[in-house]
């Protein structure tokens, strides 16, 4: 009878293969729209995944129940990351590259990378309490190399095709990929020194010179230049083939991956024949979701509340401090000897986005196998111990603020961006209503009225309130609208000063008389004379009807007053003030009554 076979191994597959799937959907969205790295969203999916969250995915069952094992199982999985990330950082690089730009990356690789270690160390130092000064500098070096995964980023996709420049683009990734395998020398100048001097060189001989001659000798002659003309040899030869016989021989991969990568593509031919390939991108993507992934699932989370060296409080002020000055001072300091950093704000970019992520935890886990070795009897010396359980917690606690700092900080700032142009363009959107339309009766009646009560209107207020009240808003660039009265590149313009009451009603001086100069099919021609001034019309009342004869027309059967050439006028009457007689057509005079104004 058919039976499932619910194994680990099976359940993995599933859940990497439909978290892959899912995330191909809807990874453009993420990353050209919201800016989101998988790097976060992939970290986040191993934290659900894990036996924290639904135990799918359960990493200490597939080491067996050993810590060790499960140690073993993440240090070749991240040199396997870090190995096929460098080839590919190399391989995009142009031909020479690296030689042609060797004074800037001596300059970010020997100043910037010592200060990035002394600067991280002395911030642990004196964050982390009861930890000697050396035990600081070993975690310090840690996190002193850049990330290359994480740095992809910001060199990758649409946000670095339109704010970062090209130059600047290929020294991130340059110096991304070479400081990777320069963290050794750093490294182990601080594990030899523990070794021989720490605790009074309990259980070692020979002191700091035999610290310096390994130095030396180990990490600078075998492990860095080996490494070099390894990776330049092999370069021409293989990739991956390089991860695997470095291993084996002891040298450091990590920089002769990148080498070979370099070499592999110094005449330039395979960079421009693979530019559309899209076989490195799939696999950049495949390698950074499994990793990622299998960090939230690894993570130690509950030893960053429960442990016995540092407390919580000081691990988020430790990261806090970390990713503010362990590199973004020193890249302020030199950033005009770089000539790919042109502004000072892309100093800043450049000295906030140095990621701490699979590197670090890579050096972690070189750093606990090497410590292994440092024993007195067979067992592992105090200082050493307590070393590599503060190491761990820190560690593994600036990687993941890294990740979710570096990875949230594109998008909040895209959001603090636009936020507030959006706000405003809706506010002033809102507080602006539409015209009332025009309407000829409406305006008479109010003519009319005014004059009625006694207030006299001119032609040439009458036209400017007429212009006022359908006159539309006004936009700048950008979307707000020019208030009335407001000069758009300057402060308010003072009010208009009102013309004196003997001159109301009457146009400025020197100034031609305003004609309507459109014509409607159905009006009469308009003939050009004069209308006189009706008995009894005052100045106010005559320039309104001189108005009104000049722009509106009359239903037909309406009484008109004589004067008016050409076509029919308003009734005298409608423009009078109250109690002001008028001459009837018998020559009788009369008043108007409230009566007759209603």
């Amino acid at each position: 009878m058919p039976t499932l076979a619910i194994t680990n191994f099976n359940v993995v597959c599933s859940v990497l293969g439909g978290f892959i799937t899912v995330f191909g959907l809807v990874s453009y969205l993420c990353k050209e729209k919201f800016y989101l790295s998988e790097a976060l969203i992939s970290l986040l999916a191993g934290i659900v995944f894990s036996p924290h969250g639904t135990n799918w995915i359960r990493p200490l069952e597939f080491a067996h129940g050993s810590n060790e094992a499960l140690a073993a199982v993440t240090l070749d999985f991240t040199r396997l990351v870090l190995g096929v990330q460098l080839v590919l950082a190399g391989v995009q690089l142009p031909s020479r590259y690296v030689l042609r730009q060797w004074k800037t990356l001596a300059l970010l690789l020997g100043p910037v990378m010592t200060c990035m270690w002394l600067a991280s160390s002395l911030i642990i130092w004196g964050m982390v309490p009861k930890l000697g000064f050396l035990h600081a500098l070993v975690i310090g070096a840690c996190v002193t190399p850049t990330d290359p995964v994480l740095s992809n980023s910001i060199v990758k996709g649409k946000f670095a095709d339109q704010y970062v420049p090209t130059d600047l683009q290929r020294i991130i990734v340059a110096e991304s990929g070479a400081n990777d395998g320069l963290g050794y020398p750093f490294l182990f100048l601080a594990l030899y020194l523990l070794r021989y001097t720490g605790s009074h060189g309990l259980g070692q001989t020979g002191g700091a010179g035999k610290a310096l001659g390994l130095w030396f000798g180990e990490t600078w002659g075998y492990t860095i230049l080996l490494s070099v003309a390894y990776g330049v040899a092999v370069g021409w030869l293989a990739k991956l083939f390089i991860v695997g016989t470095c291993g084996m021989i002891g040298t450091d991969d990590v920089l002769a991956c990148f080498v070979a990568g370099n070499a592999f593509t110094i005449d330039d031919w395979f960079r421009l024949e693979t530019m559309e390939d899209s076989l490195q991108p799939t696999i950049d993507m495949l390698l950074n979701l499994s990793i990622f992934m299998w960090f939230g699932a690894v993570c130690p989370w509950s030893s960053f509340v429960h442990n016995d060296h540092i407390p919580i409080y000081r691990l988020i002020f430790l990261g806090i401090l970390v990713l503010l000055f362990r590199r973004l001072p020193i890249v302020f300091a030199i950033h005009k000897y770089i000539p790919q950093i042109e502004q000072t704000r892309q100093a800043a970019f450049v000295g906030f986005f140095g990621p701490i992520g699979v590197s670090a935890v890579f050096y972690l886990y070189i750093c606990l196998d090497y410590l292994k070795e440092i024993t007195v009897d067979g067992r592992q010396r105090d200082d050493a111990r307590r070393l590599a359980e503060t190491m761990t917690v820190v560690i593994w606690f600036l990687a993941v603020c890294s990740i979710v700092v570096h990875g949230l900080t594109i998008p909040l700032g895209k959001i603090g961006l636009y936020l507030p142009r959006s706000i405003s363009h809706a506010l002033d959107s809102s507080s602006n209503q539409e015209p009332e339309p025009f309407r000829v009766q409406g305006r008479l009646e109010q003519v009319a009225r005014d004059l009625v009560h006694g207030r006299g209107l001119s032609l040439s207020s009458h036209r400017a309130s007429r212009t006022a009240s359908i006159e539309r808003p006004v936009f700048r660039p950008g979307g707000s609208v020019i208030r009335p009265g407001r000069d758009p590149e300057g402060p308010t313009r003072p009010p208009s000063t009102p013309l004196p009451p003997d001159r109301a009603g009457s146009p400025e001086e020197g100034a031609a008389p305003l004609e309507r100069t459109i014509r409607f099919p159905d009006e009469p021609p308009l003939a050009k004379t004069s209308v006189k001034e009706a008995p009894g019309l005052d100045s106010a009342g005559a320039a309104a009807l001189r108005d009104a004869l000049a722009e509106e027309s009359v239903p037909d059967g309406v009484e008109t007053s004589p004067g008016a050439i050409g076509r029919p006028s308003l009734p005298v009457q409608d423009f009078l003030p109250p109690d002001r007689p008028h001459h009837a057509a018998d020559g009788s005079h009369q008043s108007r009554t409230d009566d007759e104004v209603e």
